[in-house]
């Protein structure tokens, strides 16, 4: 009787080469609301609610009234549609991850 073949391993998605294929342009993962960036120059930021954390590099996010939060890899921070916010990156090869929330 034949053996039958093992089925094959799944693979990972790995993000930030998935982000860096599309520098400056937002990726959408596929099946999810999932985006990710490499950052080139400077970016502002969808009018969505959700977390935007860094997977590498370092990024500032300007906020109004003159606030920022400096992201670096595995740090997060919780945008929200009604604040407009940018970002650039402060070290070469920054990807972002946006994950909005659920309505």
């Amino acid at each position: 009787m034949p053996r039958s073949l093992a089925p094959e391993a799944p693979q990972a998605l790995h993000l930030a080469r998935l982000a860096q294929g599309s520098p400056g342009q937002w990726v959408r993962l596929p099946g999810s609301g999932l985006q990710v960036l490499e950052l080139a120059g400077t970016l502002t930021g969808p009018a969505v609610t959700g977390y935007l954390l860094c997977l590498s590099g370092e990024a500032v996010v300007d906020l109004p009234l003159s606030n920022f939060v400096r992201l670096r890899p595995a740090e997060g921070y919780r945008v929200q549609a009604q604040s407009p916010w940018t970002a650039f990156a402060t070290k070469e090869g920054t990807v972002l991850l946006l994950s909005p929330e659920q309505s």
